[in-house]
Protein backbone atom coordinates (compact mmCIF):
# COMPACT_ATOMS: atom_id res chain seq x y z
CA UNK A 1 0.00 0.00 0.00
CA UNK A 2 2.88 2.24 0.78
CA UNK A 3 4.09 1.83 -2.81
CA UNK A 4 1.11 2.42 -4.21
CA UNK A 5 0.85 5.27 -2.37
CA UNK A 6 4.23 6.67 -3.24
CA UNK A 7 3.49 5.86 -6.70
CA UNK A 8 0.14 7.80 -7.22
CA UNK A 9 2.20 10.64 -5.22
CA UNK A 10 4.82 10.36 -8.26
CA UNK A 11 2.18 10.52 -10.82
CA UNK A 12 0.56 13.33 -9.38
CA UNK A 13 3.31 15.64 -9.07
CA UNK A 14 4.18 14.66 -12.36
CA UNK A 15 0.66 16.04 -13.79
CA UNK A 16 0.89 18.94 -11.37
CA UNK A 17 4.33 19.34 -13.12
CA UNK A 18 2.17 19.03 -16.41
CA UNK A 19 -0.29 22.34 -15.70
CA UNK A 20 2.62 24.20 -14.39
CA UNK A 21 6.68 24.08 -15.36
CA UNK A 22 5.92 21.86 -18.22
CA UNK A 23 3.28 24.21 -19.76
CA UNK A 24 6.78 26.13 -21.01
CA UNK A 25 7.66 22.97 -22.41
CA UNK A 26 4.75 22.11 -24.38
CA UNK A 27 3.87 25.39 -25.79
CA UNK A 28 7.82 26.31 -26.84
CA UNK A 29 10.21 23.29 -26.67
CA UNK A 30 7.60 20.61 -27.36
CA UNK A 31 5.40 22.17 -29.57
CA UNK A 32 8.02 24.50 -31.33
CA UNK A 33 5.90 27.30 -32.69
CA UNK A 34 7.28 30.67 -33.67
CA UNK A 35 6.45 33.88 -31.41
CA UNK A 36 3.92 35.74 -33.52
CA UNK A 37 5.61 38.83 -32.38
CA UNK A 38 8.93 38.69 -34.40
CA UNK A 39 9.24 42.36 -36.28
CA UNK A 40 11.66 43.61 -34.06
CA UNK A 41 14.37 41.12 -34.70
CA UNK A 42 13.67 41.83 -38.26
CA UNK A 43 15.79 43.79 -40.83
CA UNK A 44 12.70 45.13 -42.57
CA UNK A 45 8.49 44.99 -42.41
CA UNK A 46 7.82 41.28 -43.12
CA UNK A 47 11.48 39.70 -42.57
CA UNK A 48 12.82 37.43 -40.45
CA UNK A 49 16.27 37.51 -39.12
CA UNK A 50 18.02 34.07 -39.00
CA UNK A 51 21.25 33.41 -37.16
CA UNK A 52 23.61 31.17 -39.64
CA UNK A 53 26.61 29.21 -38.79
CA UNK A 54 28.29 27.47 -41.85
CA UNK A 55 30.66 25.48 -39.79
CA UNK A 56 33.35 23.34 -41.17
CA UNK A 57 34.09 21.06 -43.53
CA UNK A 58 31.41 21.27 -46.54
CA UNK A 59 29.35 23.36 -44.22
CA UNK A 60 30.16 26.64 -45.89
CA UNK A 61 29.02 24.74 -49.34
CA UNK A 62 26.02 23.82 -48.31
CA UNK A 63 24.93 27.06 -46.72
CA UNK A 64 26.20 28.51 -49.79
CA UNK A 65 23.53 26.31 -51.65
CA UNK A 66 20.48 27.60 -48.94
CA UNK A 67 21.50 31.11 -49.57
CA UNK A 68 20.94 30.57 -53.44
CA UNK A 69 17.48 28.64 -53.51
CA UNK A 70 16.00 30.75 -50.98
CA UNK A 71 16.95 34.13 -53.07
CA UNK A 72 15.33 32.11 -55.88
CA UNK A 73 12.27 31.63 -53.76
CA UNK A 74 12.11 34.76 -52.37
CA UNK A 75 12.44 33.60 -48.93
CA UNK A 76 11.89 36.85 -46.28
CA UNK A 77 15.03 35.84 -44.58
CA UNK A 78 18.44 37.40 -43.40
CA UNK A 79 20.88 35.90 -42.34
CA UNK A 80 23.28 36.96 -39.27
CA UNK A 81 26.41 35.05 -40.27
CA UNK A 82 28.81 34.07 -37.54
CA UNK A 83 31.97 31.76 -38.44
CA UNK A 84 33.36 29.02 -35.12
CA UNK A 85 35.58 26.66 -35.99
CA UNK A 86 37.76 25.07 -33.44
CA UNK A 87 39.49 23.47 -36.73
CA UNK A 88 40.62 26.89 -38.57
CA UNK A 89 41.19 28.60 -35.29
CA UNK A 90 38.48 30.80 -35.59
CA UNK A 91 36.81 29.87 -32.17
CA UNK A 92 36.99 31.62 -29.09
CA UNK A 93 35.22 32.75 -26.09
CA UNK A 94 33.98 36.16 -27.24
CA UNK A 95 33.25 34.76 -30.69
CA UNK A 96 30.26 32.11 -28.80
CA UNK A 97 29.15 34.80 -26.63
CA UNK A 98 28.36 36.99 -30.13
CA UNK A 99 26.54 33.89 -31.65
CA UNK A 100 24.58 33.90 -28.38
CA UNK A 101 23.96 37.55 -28.79
CA UNK A 102 22.48 36.47 -32.28
CA UNK A 103 20.67 33.61 -30.78
CA UNK A 104 18.77 35.63 -28.17
CA UNK A 105 17.88 38.29 -30.73
CA UNK A 106 16.48 36.14 -33.61
CA UNK A 107 15.94 32.85 -31.66
CA UNK A 108 16.58 30.60 -35.04
CA UNK A 109 19.57 29.46 -36.00
CA UNK A 110 20.55 27.39 -39.14
CA UNK A 111 23.81 25.86 -38.69
CA UNK A 112 26.54 23.31 -40.40
CA UNK A 113 28.70 20.76 -38.45
CA UNK A 114 31.07 22.43 -36.03
CA UNK A 115 33.72 20.03 -36.16
CA UNK A 116 35.58 18.71 -32.85
CA UNK A 117 38.96 17.61 -32.72
CA UNK A 118 40.06 14.48 -31.22
CA UNK A 119 43.28 16.59 -29.27
CA UNK A 120 42.88 17.41 -25.54
CA UNK A 121 43.96 21.19 -25.86
CA UNK A 122 43.35 21.99 -22.13
CA UNK A 123 39.19 22.32 -22.77
CA UNK A 124 37.18 18.82 -22.24
CA UNK A 125 33.81 20.99 -23.66
CA UNK A 126 34.07 21.42 -27.64
CA UNK A 127 32.20 24.94 -28.48
CA UNK A 128 30.18 22.78 -30.42
CA UNK A 129 28.90 21.49 -26.78
CA UNK A 130 28.99 24.58 -25.01
CA UNK A 131 26.75 26.51 -27.45
CA UNK A 132 24.10 23.57 -27.16
CA UNK A 133 24.75 24.14 -23.31
CA UNK A 134 24.72 28.07 -23.06
CA UNK A 135 21.34 27.67 -25.21
CA UNK A 136 19.76 24.85 -23.45
CA UNK A 137 19.33 22.33 -26.73
CA UNK A 138 18.15 19.72 -24.49
CA UNK A 139 15.91 17.90 -27.65
CA UNK A 140 17.89 16.94 -30.55
CA UNK A 141 15.09 15.58 -33.00
CA UNK A 142 16.23 13.61 -35.97
CA UNK A 143 12.71 12.91 -38.54
CA UNK A 144 14.15 10.17 -40.54
CA UNK A 145 11.79 9.49 -43.09
CA UNK A 146 12.45 7.33 -47.02
CA UNK A 147 12.48 9.81 -49.65
CA UNK A 148 10.19 8.56 -52.72
CA UNK A 149 12.04 7.60 -55.99
CA UNK A 150 15.24 6.58 -54.13
CA UNK A 151 15.31 2.99 -52.96
CA UNK A 152 16.68 1.83 -50.21
CA UNK A 153 17.00 -2.01 -48.48
CA UNK A 154 13.92 -0.74 -46.45
CA UNK A 155 11.28 1.80 -48.18
CA UNK A 156 8.25 4.00 -46.80
CA UNK A 157 10.43 4.41 -43.63
CA UNK A 158 8.93 7.02 -40.91
CA UNK A 159 10.54 7.46 -37.54
CA UNK A 160 11.42 9.82 -34.92
CA UNK A 161 14.53 10.24 -32.52
CA UNK A 162 14.72 12.51 -30.12
CA UNK A 163 18.05 12.59 -28.01
CA UNK A 164 18.70 14.39 -24.82
CA UNK A 165 21.81 16.31 -25.41
CA UNK A 166 23.03 18.56 -22.35
CA UNK A 167 23.94 15.82 -20.04
CA UNK A 168 25.17 12.06 -20.04
CA UNK A 169 28.12 10.57 -21.51
CA UNK A 170 28.76 14.19 -22.51
CA UNK A 171 28.95 16.01 -19.23
CA UNK A 172 32.73 16.79 -20.34
CA UNK A 173 33.75 15.03 -16.96
CA UNK A 174 36.97 13.40 -17.29
CA UNK A 175 40.05 12.90 -15.13
CA UNK A 176 43.20 10.66 -14.50
CA UNK A 177 42.24 9.37 -11.04
CA UNK A 178 45.84 7.92 -11.34
CA UNK A 179 48.20 6.99 -13.41
CA UNK A 180 47.00 4.98 -16.64
CA UNK A 181 43.50 5.15 -15.38
CA UNK A 182 40.53 7.65 -16.45
CA UNK A 183 37.64 8.02 -15.30
CA UNK A 184 34.92 9.31 -17.49
CA UNK A 185 31.47 10.49 -15.73
CA UNK A 186 28.15 9.98 -16.84
CA UNK A 187 25.40 11.85 -15.76
CA UNK A 188 21.57 11.66 -15.45
CA UNK A 189 19.27 13.65 -13.56
CA UNK A 190 15.95 13.36 -12.65
CA UNK A 191 14.92 17.09 -14.17
CA UNK A 192 16.22 16.68 -17.45
CA UNK A 193 15.27 13.03 -17.49
CA UNK A 194 11.50 14.27 -17.12
CA UNK A 195 11.99 16.54 -19.38
CA UNK A 196 12.88 14.79 -22.10
CA UNK A 197 10.02 12.31 -21.73
CA UNK A 198 7.71 15.14 -21.64
CA UNK A 199 9.03 16.40 -25.12
CA UNK A 200 8.95 12.58 -26.58
CA UNK A 201 5.34 12.58 -25.61
CA UNK A 202 4.15 16.23 -26.81
CA UNK A 203 5.58 15.63 -29.77
CA UNK A 204 4.08 12.00 -30.83
CA UNK A 205 0.84 13.82 -29.41
CA UNK A 206 1.09 16.74 -31.50
CA UNK A 207 2.24 14.81 -34.32
CA UNK A 208 0.06 11.86 -34.33
CA UNK A 209 1.85 9.74 -33.79
CA UNK A 210 1.08 6.28 -31.68
CA UNK A 211 4.41 5.02 -29.34
CA UNK A 212 6.91 6.33 -27.83
CA UNK A 213 9.97 3.66 -27.35
CA UNK A 214 12.77 4.73 -24.51
CA UNK A 215 15.92 3.08 -25.45
CA UNK A 216 18.44 2.15 -22.54
CA UNK A 217 20.80 0.10 -20.67
CA UNK A 218 19.01 0.10 -17.04
CA UNK A 219 20.27 -4.23 -17.55
CA UNK A 220 23.93 -2.50 -16.57
CA UNK A 221 24.06 1.19 -15.38
CA UNK A 222 21.39 0.48 -13.32
CA UNK A 223 21.39 3.49 -11.36
CA UNK A 224 21.96 6.34 -14.31
CA UNK A 225 19.88 4.67 -16.59
CA UNK A 226 17.42 3.01 -14.58
CA UNK A 227 16.56 6.68 -13.36
CA UNK A 228 16.11 7.74 -17.18
CA UNK A 229 13.83 4.65 -17.42
CA UNK A 230 12.08 5.50 -14.34
CA UNK A 231 11.12 8.92 -15.83
CA UNK A 232 9.94 8.10 -18.99
CA UNK A 233 7.68 5.03 -17.32
CA UNK A 234 6.41 8.11 -14.96
CA UNK A 235 5.64 10.33 -17.97
CA UNK A 236 4.37 7.45 -20.23
CA UNK A 237 1.62 7.85 -17.24
CA UNK A 238 0.16 11.06 -18.41
CA UNK A 239 -0.54 9.98 -21.79
CA UNK A 240 -3.11 6.76 -21.66
CA UNK A 241 -3.64 6.88 -25.60
CA UNK A 242 0.19 7.07 -26.76
CA UNK A 243 1.59 3.48 -26.23
CA UNK A 244 5.15 2.99 -24.11
CA UNK A 245 7.34 0.60 -24.40
CA UNK A 246 11.20 0.21 -24.10
CA UNK A 247 13.86 -1.47 -25.50
CA UNK A 248 17.60 -2.28 -24.78
CA UNK A 249 20.14 -0.11 -26.87
CA UNK A 250 22.13 -2.92 -28.29
CA UNK A 251 18.74 -4.75 -29.18
CA UNK A 252 17.47 -1.85 -30.66
CA UNK A 253 20.22 -1.05 -32.94
CA UNK A 254 19.44 -4.59 -34.43
CA UNK A 255 15.88 -3.51 -34.77
CA UNK A 256 16.60 -0.70 -36.64
CA UNK A 257 18.37 -2.69 -39.37
CA UNK A 258 16.05 -6.06 -39.15
CA UNK A 259 12.71 -4.50 -38.57
CA UNK A 260 12.60 -0.23 -38.28
CA UNK A 261 8.71 -0.34 -39.39
CA UNK A 262 7.96 -1.35 -35.46
CA UNK A 263 9.38 1.63 -34.35
CA UNK A 264 7.82 5.49 -34.21
CA UNK A 265 9.19 7.53 -31.51
CA UNK A 266 12.31 6.50 -29.81
CA UNK A 267 13.40 8.67 -27.03
CA UNK A 268 17.26 8.14 -25.66
CA UNK A 269 20.21 9.74 -23.34
CA UNK A 270 22.69 11.71 -25.32
CA UNK A 271 25.45 8.84 -26.48
CA UNK A 272 22.52 6.34 -27.80
CA UNK A 273 21.26 9.13 -29.49
CA UNK A 274 24.02 10.24 -31.39
CA UNK A 275 24.44 6.42 -32.72
CA UNK A 276 20.64 5.89 -33.31
CA UNK A 277 21.01 9.12 -35.39
CA UNK A 278 23.35 7.95 -37.54
CA UNK A 279 22.04 4.09 -37.91
CA UNK A 280 18.52 5.07 -38.64
CA UNK A 281 20.15 7.84 -41.18
CA UNK A 282 22.21 5.43 -43.26
CA UNK A 283 18.44 3.20 -43.69
CA UNK A 284 17.05 6.21 -45.68
CA UNK A 285 20.57 7.10 -47.57
CA UNK A 286 23.21 8.72 -45.51
CA UNK A 287 23.77 11.95 -43.44
CA UNK A 288 22.95 14.09 -47.08
CA UNK A 289 19.42 13.21 -46.97
CA UNK A 290 18.02 13.42 -43.43
CA UNK A 291 17.69 17.06 -41.64
CA UNK A 292 17.72 17.43 -37.93
CA UNK A 293 16.97 20.05 -34.95
CA UNK A 294 17.39 21.17 -31.35
CA UNK A 295 15.26 23.10 -29.09
CA UNK A 296 15.07 24.72 -25.81
CA UNK A 297 12.11 26.38 -23.77
CA UNK A 298 13.24 29.42 -26.21
CA UNK A 299 15.26 28.36 -29.29
CA UNK A 300 14.80 26.74 -32.14
CA UNK A 301 18.51 25.26 -34.38
CA UNK A 302 18.16 23.29 -37.48
CA UNK A 303 21.04 21.32 -38.63
CA UNK A 304 21.73 18.32 -40.26
CA UNK A 305 20.48 15.01 -38.39
CA UNK A 306 23.79 13.25 -39.04
CA UNK A 307 25.90 15.72 -37.86
CA UNK A 308 29.42 14.70 -40.11
CA UNK A 309 31.78 17.62 -41.51
CA UNK A 310 32.26 15.56 -44.97
CA UNK A 311 36.05 17.15 -45.04
CA UNK A 312 37.09 15.29 -48.08
CA UNK A 313 34.16 16.52 -50.48
CA UNK A 314 35.73 20.40 -49.35
CA UNK A 315 36.03 22.22 -52.68
CA UNK A 316 34.83 19.82 -54.87
CA UNK A 317 31.51 20.20 -55.50
CA UNK A 318 30.10 16.81 -54.64
CA UNK A 319 28.29 17.44 -51.21
CA UNK A 320 24.59 16.66 -51.16
CA UNK A 321 22.80 19.56 -49.88
CA UNK A 322 19.13 17.49 -49.23
CA UNK A 323 19.83 17.61 -45.65
CA UNK A 324 20.33 21.16 -45.22
CA UNK A 325 17.71 22.28 -47.73
CA UNK A 326 15.06 19.87 -46.24
CA UNK A 327 16.48 21.03 -42.69
CA UNK A 328 16.39 24.83 -43.87
CA UNK A 329 12.54 24.16 -45.41
CA UNK A 330 11.76 23.08 -41.32
CA UNK A 331 13.05 26.12 -40.57
CA UNK A 332 10.55 28.27 -42.02
CA UNK A 333 7.74 26.02 -40.89
CA UNK A 334 9.05 27.14 -37.69
CA UNK A 335 8.62 30.61 -38.65
CA UNK A 336 5.18 30.53 -40.10
CA UNK A 337 6.41 30.48 -43.70
CA UNK A 338 4.29 27.99 -44.36
CA UNK A 339 4.09 28.67 -48.60
CA UNK A 340 8.18 28.88 -48.67
CA UNK A 341 8.81 25.83 -46.92
CA UNK A 342 6.49 23.69 -48.98
CA UNK A 343 7.94 25.00 -51.92
CA UNK A 344 11.57 24.17 -51.06
CA UNK A 345 10.97 20.74 -49.75
CA UNK A 346 8.46 19.98 -52.69
CA UNK A 347 11.22 21.22 -55.13
CA UNK A 348 13.71 19.12 -52.83
CA UNK A 349 11.66 16.43 -52.95
CA UNK A 350 11.20 16.14 -56.68
CA UNK A 351 14.56 16.30 -57.45
CA UNK A 352 15.30 13.05 -55.69
CA UNK A 353 12.00 11.19 -56.70
CA UNK A 354 12.97 12.41 -60.74
CA UNK A 355 16.18 10.41 -60.38
CA UNK A 356 18.36 12.56 -62.74
CA UNK A 357 20.19 14.46 -60.79
CA UNK A 358 22.00 12.69 -57.73
CA UNK A 359 25.09 13.32 -56.22
CA UNK A 360 27.85 10.30 -55.47
CA UNK A 361 26.70 9.44 -52.18
CA UNK A 362 22.78 8.47 -53.82
CA UNK A 363 25.10 6.65 -56.80
CA UNK A 364 24.79 9.45 -59.05
CA UNK A 365 27.62 11.62 -60.76
CA UNK A 366 25.91 15.38 -60.83
CA UNK A 367 27.51 17.87 -58.43
CA UNK A 368 26.27 20.28 -55.55
CA UNK A 369 25.53 22.41 -57.79
CA UNK A 370 23.92 20.37 -60.59
CA UNK A 371 21.33 19.93 -57.13
CA UNK A 372 20.93 23.09 -56.60
CA UNK A 373 19.87 24.26 -60.23
CA UNK A 374 17.47 21.64 -60.51
CA UNK A 375 15.99 22.45 -57.10
CA UNK A 376 15.70 25.91 -58.45
CA UNK A 377 14.26 24.66 -61.45
CA UNK A 378 11.51 23.00 -59.62
CA UNK A 379 10.48 26.04 -57.93
CA UNK A 380 9.26 27.65 -61.19
CA UNK A 381 6.21 25.90 -61.28
CA UNK A 382 4.84 27.30 -57.93
CA UNK A 383 5.61 31.25 -58.97
CA UNK A 384 3.85 30.71 -62.22
CA UNK A 385 7.27 30.29 -64.83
Amino acid sequence: MAALGASRAAAGLLRAQSLGVWRGLRTTAALPQMPQAKSQNAKAEGTFQVTMLPGDGVGPELMHAVKEVFKAASVPVVFDEHHLSEVQNTASEEKLDRVVDSMKESKVALIGKIHTPMEYKGDLASYDMRLRRKLDLFANVVHVKSLPGYQTRHNNLDLVIIREQTEGEYSSLEHESVKGVIECLKIITRAKSQRIAKFAFDYATKKGRAKVTAVHKANIMKLGDGLFLQCCKEVAELYPKIKFDTMIIDNCCMQLVQNPYQFDVLVMPNLYGNIVDNLAAGLVGGAGVVPGESYSAEYAVFELGARHPFAQAVGRNIANPTAMLLSASNMLRHLNLEHHSNVISDAVKKVIKGGKVRTRDLGGYSTTSDFVKSVIDNLHPHYGA
